[in-house]
């Protein structure tokens, strides 16, 4: 058996592009998109893809240059999930969320190509470009993407998206060879963790890792063939957990939605008969929040997968009956996707619907083309004992992970140390295997499925003349699950008078409209509480803890106000 070899037919690189040839060929009649009034087949998927391949090749783009996509969920952003790396290219999509300072830092660490931008967001688009030296922004090629129904606003040095579709002729040699990679380790995807410091960390990942992570979650989400999937989880974010992939490897439909609200959803849900969406538990209270759509005389649930943060038992249960069906999932971008499954066990029908919710929150088992996922006791790297109580480190290791951060060796050394990726994650493995979260390294602040590093928050605060001390801890939100709370130490000045505090002179307002000048909306804090001195140990280190009690019972109410838990 030693003497057999390895050839070209029988390895082949895996990479995810494959997945749109063959749902072109297998379901030529399938809808592939849709969006508002806009209808594309597989076959038209297909060749549209292709096309902006070939056209992309003719703007000099070379294997491993990055393809950055600013845009929301609309079919443009889609197409360039299979055409950018068609072309050889990495594709960078970027949080819509972030200010200009966030992505003009992406621009410069990533050395973008070429910037495709939604029409809507150009006023962002530009402000980032203006932040950037004016050598670079004439080696950034920026691409209109304009709403297929609106009248075309180009200019004579303006190239738009749709432009490079119509202009794009490939040939059959030409496609067969894109199809073709020489490396299953060559990076696809590029995408940030955080825009929003100096040195952001770029996460790259393979055409095997997404391969892999696409296969895994059809198989932990058990997606038979033909979903019907609405885009509520963003494309920028991981990828959308890689159901890019997974959707055209089924043969589904992709209903595109550029705002995701209560009546969009229950809309788009009715009209085209969804079976599966993506989402972070703040949009369950968007459903909650909407008119709900009767959906009793459906033959299924609309399957939903959610993550980012653990979502309430008593939020699961209030979602579930309104027609969906909860699948609780795990992950993050440095492991390319989704990681562990809360897999459902039979016996756990038997319990209450109150425990039923309660293991639904788990973060679950280990994908099947994960190598192995454990729990670690972080000094002593042995594997804590399976009680549900002792906590550790969620560590993992397998193919499907990243290839690293771009740009730092330090870093991602540091994430693979012990020969495992460590997810800085703190939590508990119970005897049946389930893996449960239960706190955070480095106070990383979960809101709305967006990750904000509270240190990040600290720095900007810091820079504040009259700011001594900050900390930055969550705080319970209505709608967000949580956000960021800053407890603040102000200077004090000497005066003729004697000591004068300048927590009377500077206000609360004050220091959220700096941060909300110096930093993305979302990462602002949306309460500034004033103290005297931070509570401290004995080596000078904050007790966050204590902080966090006190945050606890600060409640931000759906008018925005504070009140106090009683």
């Amino acid at each position: 058996m030693d003497n057999l070899r390895l050839c070209e037919a029988n390895n082949a690189p895996l990479t995810p592009i494959t997945f749109l040839k063959r749902a072109s060929e297998c379901y030529p009649n399938r809808t592939s998109i849709i969006y508002g009034e806009t209808r594309f087949t597989w076959p038209q998927t297909y060749d549209r893809c292709c096309r902006l391949a070939v056209s992309l090749l003719s703007l000099n783009i070379a294997k491993n240059d990055v393809v950055s996509v600013l845009a929301p969920n609309i079919p443009a952003i889609y197409e360039m999930h299979f055409a950018v790396p068609m072309a050889g290219a990495v594709l960078n999509p970027i949080n819509t969320r972030l200010d200009a300072k966030s992505i003009a830092a992406i621009f410069r660490h990533a050395q973008s190509k070429i910037l495709f931008v939604d029409r809507n967001l150009e006023t962002l688009a530009r402000a980032a470009l203006y932040l950037l030296p004016d050598e670079e922004q004439l080696n950034l090629l920026v691409i209109f993407i304009d709403e297929p129904d609106c009248p075309k606003r180009v200019s004579s040095n303006e190239l738009d998206y749709e432009g490079l579709i119509r202009t794009g002729e490939p040939s059959s040699s030409l496609v067969a060879r894109m199809f073709r990679i020489q490396n299953e380790q060559d990076p696809i995807s590029l995408n940030y963790t955080s825009g929003t410091t100096s040195e952001p960390k770029g996460v790259v990942v393979s055409h095997r890792g997404v391969y892999l992570s696409s296969l895994s979650v059809i198989m932990g989400w058990e997606m038979g063939t033909f979903p019907v999937y609405l885009w509520t989880l963003p494309m920028f974010h991981c990828n959308g957990w890689n159901l890019t992939w997974s959707v055209a490897a089924r043969g589904g439909t992709n209903v595109c939605i550029r705002h995701v609200s209560a009546p969009e959803i229950y809309k788009n849900i009715e009209l085209h008969g969804v079976t599966h969406m993506c989402c972070v538990p703040t949009v369950f209270n968007i459903l909650l929040q909407g008119n709900p759509l009767d959906m009793s005389q459906r033959s299924r649930p609309v399957q939903v997968l959610t993550g980012g943060s653990s979502p309430p038992a008593a939020l699961v249960e209030k979602v579930q009956r309104l027609g969906f069906q909860v699948l609780h999932v795990y992950g993050l971008t440095e492991a390319t996707g989704a990681v562990l499954f809360c897999e459902w066990n039979d016996e756990w029908n038997r319990l209450p619907e109150k425990q039923q919710m309660e293991m639904k929150a788990r973060q679950g088992v280990g994908i099947l083309t994960l190598a192995d996922v454990d729990v670690k006791n972080t000094k002593t790297q042995e594997s804590v004992p399976r009680d549900g109580k002792t906590m550790g480190e969620i560590v993992m290791k397998g193919s499907s992970l990243m290839k690293g951060y771009l740009k730092s060796p330090k870093a991602t050394s540091e994430a693979f140390k012990h020969g495992w990726l460590n997810t800085g994650d703190i939590g508990v493995i119970h005897p049946d295997g389930h893996i449960q979260i239960k706190d955070r390294s480095k106070d990383i602040i979960i809101s709305g499925g967006e990750n904000i590093n509270s240190v990040e928050v600290e720095n900007v605060l810091y820079k504040y003349k009259k700011v001594l001390e900050a900390a930055v801890v969550a705080m319970p939100h209505p709608m967000w699950g949580e956000t960021p709370c800053a407890f603040v130490v102000l200077e004090k000045r000497k005066t003729s008078q004697g000591d004068c505090d300048d927590q009377f002179m500077t206000r609360e307002c004050d220091l959220i409209k700096y941060c909300r000048e110096n930093l993305p909306h979302f990462m602002c804090p949306k309460r500034v509480v004033f103290m005297g001195e931070l509570p401290k140990n004995g080596n000078g280190k904050i007790l966050k803890h204590k902080l966090r009690n006190i945050a606890k019972s600060l409640v931000l109410n759906d008018d925005n106000t504070i009140g106090i838990k009683h």
